[in-house]
């Protein structure tokens, strides 16, 4: 287990990092204004479990091998695309519904879709296969215990931070999304940038580079 000293360092830097808008922000931020406070909590949960299956993809050594072979981290990274570019065509072809009297949610979405779609999101991402490679070896010891379990738990510790900003952004998201909601121009406007946030995001992980 690492030394307190290493996770209270890594805790402070997970914030940090965390507390920046990326993708991830962007994605909770949509899906809360898009669909409403309920959407976007669930979006949370699912992101983070998409970051457990980066740090579980880390601790057996998948994430060396998609890193290092040009090709499955190529066909990681067009799948994850692919996969948004989906999300944002539809979100695009879906007319929004008028909002509900209390102004609170929006147009009903299964639970367990808006979950595995968060983690999908996260699970192929590009990005966080790099990230995880590059962040969590310097917090891990080998003279404090097994790779694999400080890897895990430094990932556990990542994944609860980031449920803790991804809800406040997306508390930040529903209260103006409830401002906003009286404008008939973002009632209009609403299913676009949701759609255009989503193709965003896919172009975003199109470029990212293995090196």
């Amino acid at each position: 287990m690492p030394e307190l000293a290493t996770i209270w360092w890594f805790f402070t830097a997970s914030l940090v990092l965390l507390l920046v808008p990326g993708p991830s922000v962007l994605y909770v931020s949509e899906q809360t204004i898009d669909r409403g406070l309920r959407t976007g909590m669930l979006s949370t949960l699912g992101l983070a479990c998409g970051d457990l299956v980066q740090v579980l993809a880390a601790v057996i050594g998948l994430s060396v091998l998609v890193a290092s072979s040009p090709v499955a981290f190529e066909v990681v990274k067009y799948a994850g695309a692919a996969y948004l570019v989906w999300l944002g065509i539809r979100r695009l072809r879906t007319p929004t519904k008028p909002p509900e009297p209390s102004g609170t949610q929006g147009s009903p979405v299964p639970a367990r879709r808006v979950f595995t779609e968060g983690l999908i999101v996260n699970a192929l991402n590009p990005k966080s296969t790099l990230f995880f490679l590059a962040f969590l070896p310097s917090f891990v010891d080998s003279e404090h215990g097994a790779t694999w379990s400080q890897t895990l738990l430094l990932g556990l510790i990542f994944a609860v931070v980031g449920i803790a900003t991804n809800s406040g952004w997306a508390l930040l998201s529903s209260i103006i999304r409830g401002r906003a909601q009286q404008s008939k121009i973002f009632q209009h406007a609403q299913r676009y940038v949701g759609g255009g946030v989503l193709l965003a995001l896919a172009g975003v992980a199109v470029t990212t580079g293995a090196s």
